[in-house]
């Protein structure tokens, strides 16, 4: 089993991805890339300003939502696209050191880094 998981808000259990209103809400790509040390989860959320991003870990789930904020300068002829919100919820499993998660924000991608605690990082064990 990894250390992330997508979920979904259930009466007993969070198993898969889930949004606020399919609507209203876009399910962002991600990639996510283990090794030893850490997980890292990549994400593409155009268009989001960094103030207007929110990501917080609370009772072993990482969200992670935007605002998409359109600049609106004259008026619409055609609108087929309006605000919306990026929002992607994980699982995370108790051997992922949430103290030491750091993320980064550029250009649009959200670079998520989640280390492993130390407990669950893989060790060699010598023979005396």
């Amino acid at each position: 089993m990894s250390a992330i998981q997508t979920t979904e808000k259930n009466a007993a259990t969070l198993q898969r991805e889930t949004t606020y209103d399919p609507q209203y809400t876009i399910a962002f790509a991600v990639d996510i890339v283990e090794t030893d040390d850490q997980l890292t989860l990549i994400g593409d959320l155009p268009g989001v300003d960094q103030r207007d991003l929110d990501i917080q870990i609370e009772k072993g789930v990482l969200t992670i939502s935007g605002l998409l904020r359109l600049a609106k300068e004259g008026s619409d002829l055609l609108r087929e696209f309006d605000e919306a919100r990026y929002y992607r919820q994980f699982k995370i499993t108790e051997s992922i050191d949430t103290e030491k998660t750091t993320a980064s924000f550029d250009q649009g991608v959200l670079t998520l880094t989640l280390p492993k605690a130390e407990t669950a990082k893989p060790r060699k064990i010598e023979i005396h």
